[in-house]
């Protein structure tokens, strides 16, 4: 199935993440953009701390936990960027991923968001092939990490990788 128009695209995805976006704390203060560009890296990071601080408890709201980290993180983006920023989503449903590319002032923001487990090339090959398709320099790669059992430690990391291109890929671990 496939949204009819860009339009029912961004609908459906707000609509299912409406409720985790509206009980986000309300002092996300905005201090990533500054008007012309969007420090993603540390917009990233910060989610990756509320993710540790809040996940168990915003995954058991979702009826469809496979999708409860993708929903957040877009409901997290949403509600920071919101009225400075505009967010693309394109879902790849069957392939085990959805693309988010945030766009602010002339810069595009690539993430391709993915569940842990999922082969590193097949993953560099999708986010580069994004970066390319959107003009960036720059890409970030989210993997939630479901595994029960391991540790926030285990689970949380984060490395970054110049590509022989010259673009750079961050590894995300959520």
């Amino acid at each position: 199935l496939r949204p009819a128009n860009p339009i029912y695209r961004d609908v459906m995805a707000r609509t299912l993440n409406a409720r985790t976006h509206d009980e986000l704390p309300p002092t996300l203060a905005n201090r990533w953009m500054d008007g012309q560009t969007l420090d993603m890296t540390e917009l990233l990071k910060t989610f990756q701390q509320f993710w540790r601080e809040n996940a168990d408890a915003w995954i058991e709201r979702y009826d469809y936990k496979e999708a409860a980290p993708h929903l957040i993180l877009q409901a997290f983006l949403q509600r920071v960027v919101n009225g400075g920023a505009q967010i693309e989503r394109e879902f790849a449903l069957g392939r085990g991923r959805v693309d988010i590319c945030v766009k602010y002032g002339k810069k595009a923001y690539p993430i391709e968001v993915k569940l842990a487990g999922r082969p590193k090339a097949e993953s560099l090959e999708q986010i580069l092939d994004y970066m390319a398709a959107c003009g960036a320099k720059e890409g970030w790669v989210i993997s939630f990490d479901r595994h029960p059992g391991r540790s926030w430690d285990e689970k949380i990391s984060w490395s970054t990788e110049a590509q022989p291109d010259g673009r750079i890929v961050h590894w995300v671990g959520g």
